[in-house]
């Protein structure tokens, strides 16, 4: 019998509703899913696969379209930049303007890819061509700026393979560099390449040198190259381009100046000094911060002068320098000048050493009055020094009417030649006094 009979329907609807809520409570609810769906990824988050071959085939192609119209290459090369990527090919692409094709290590050309015979290293070896050279990178570089690094980081690394080229394509690239570096297209801190110890030690980074700077002096003039080695630090640096048994003055000056390049030769030479000079002041001032005796520094000093070449008036420069250097002055105005006489009286016999001639004694007039201009403090104590060192038998009056009458500097000129008009006056009249005094003798 059917369990279902028993009951009424009115209650067995109500019976199968609760039954059924309570079946779909207990299951659980499905969340949507999409299935099948793809997304697009962004153009910008694709990787691009670095691949220069189709990017070398096109440069390669244009160039012996254009052959050895330089124009025509320029042009060539401007249009291209809006349709290839520069930027990320911007190696291979100086690499076949130099090269003619893309450079393996040590700087030979990849044997598996694309050449051109339009490029640097297979031009005609003059001053001429390599201007207009020059010019194609140059017009390349403004045109495209974001070329600019990758440019000098092709030259670092072209001066570094110097080895793998041959000796004509090494003097194309060393006048390509002076007329970029004389021009400003690139810094002269590329030249550290040129220190690489295989470079200098086979004797190739001077050979590279001289026609590097022939050329930059040619576009340019020596004081082009003085200020910017100067300026990334490299001016005291070239008798490096020697080996060891090699790095000397003398020997840097007469290669140079064999090659034509005097110029170069003499501002070495300056440089050495100066570098000399530096030495020689750190040196005194470390011998007096020790207390050494006074015979001891002029003794040392004199023959430092003998070894480098050093005149006395470069010498009592050095001296002054020194010894108002190494003082902590008081910085008020009235304190200073007594702290400064009483110094200076301490090391007059240094300073005496040292103004045997009377152009020496004018030279530490006019750094003592060029001292106390640049040092606002010690303003009003030049009049007091000056009779401080007349009276120690540093200064003799023949040079001080001589600085204060024509010897003198521009710097602070009023303010010191109203402070010592008086003493002058007095020098004077003791001169003409003693003058008579003679007279009368005789």
């Amino acid at each position: 019998v059917n369990y279902y009979t028993f009951i009424p329907n009115q209650h067995l609807s109500i019976l199968l509703v609760h039954i059924l809520v309570s079946f779909m409570s207990n299951q659980k609810i499905q969340k949507p899913t999409l299935t099948g769906q793809r997304f697009k990824t962004r153009k910008r988050d694709e990787k691009k696969v670095f691949d220069p071959t189709q990017f070398q085939e096109t440069i390669v192609q244009g160039l012996n379209q254009t052959g050895s119209d330089l124009d025509a290459v320029a042009k060539f090369l401007d249009a291209s930049g809006a349709k290839l990527d520069y930027r990320r090919y911007a190696e291979t692409l100086f690499d076949i303007l130099v090269a003619g094709g893309m450079l393996a290590p040590g700087g030979t050309l990849s044997d598996d890819l694309t050449r051109t015979e339009f490029c640097l290293f297979t031009a005609q070896e003059d001053l001429e061509t390599m201007q207009a050279y020059a010019q194609v990178f140059n017009k390349l570089i403004r045109r495209y700026k974001y070329l600019e690094k990758g440019f000098e980081e092709e030259i670092k690394k072209l001066l570094l393979f110097l080895k793998g080229f041959t000796e004509s394509e090494r003097n194309k690239l060393a006048m390509l560099t002076g007329i970029l570096l004389a021009n400003g297209n690139i810094s002269a801190s590329i030249l550290n390449s040129l220190y690489n110890e295989n470079l200098v030690k086979e004797g190739v980074s001077a050979a590279f040198a001289v026609k590097l700077f022939k050329s930059w002096i040619h576009e340019k003039d020596i004081n082009s190259v003085a200020g910017s080695l100067r300026k990334v630090g490299m001016d005291n640096r070239l008798l490096e381009l020697f080996p060891a048994n090699k790095r000397s003055c003398e020997h840097f000056s007469k290669y140079f100046t064999d090659a034509g390049l005097k110029e170069l030769s003499d501002f070495a030479r300056n440089q050495q000094a100066i570098g000399s000079r530096k030495e020689l002041q750190k040196e005194l001032q470390e011998q007096m911060e020790r207390g050494d005796a006074f015979k001891d520094i002029i003794a040392s000093a004199r023959e430092e002068m003998k070894k480098n070449n050093i005149s006395e008036q470069t010498m009592i420069g050095i001296v002054w320098t020194s010894v108002m250097s190494y003082v902590e002055w008081n910085k008020k105005e009235e304190l200073v000048t007594e702290q400064a006489i009483k110094h200076l009286k301490q090391y007059s016999p240094l300073l005496k050493a040292f103004t045997s001639q009377g152009a020496s004694e004018i030279l530490l007039l006019v750094k003592m009055q060029e001292y106390c201009y640049d040092n606002i403090h010690f303003m009003n104590s030049f009049q007091k020094i000056v009779v401080l060192l007349y009276k120690a038998d540093v200064l003799s009056e023949e040079a001080i009417l001589k600085w204060y009458t024509e010897a003198h500097v521009a710097k602070g000129r009023s303010v010191f030649l109203e402070q010592m008009k008086k003493f002058v006056e007095w020098l004077k009249n003791a001169e003409e006094e003693s003058e008579s005094e003679e007279e009368e003798a005789d």
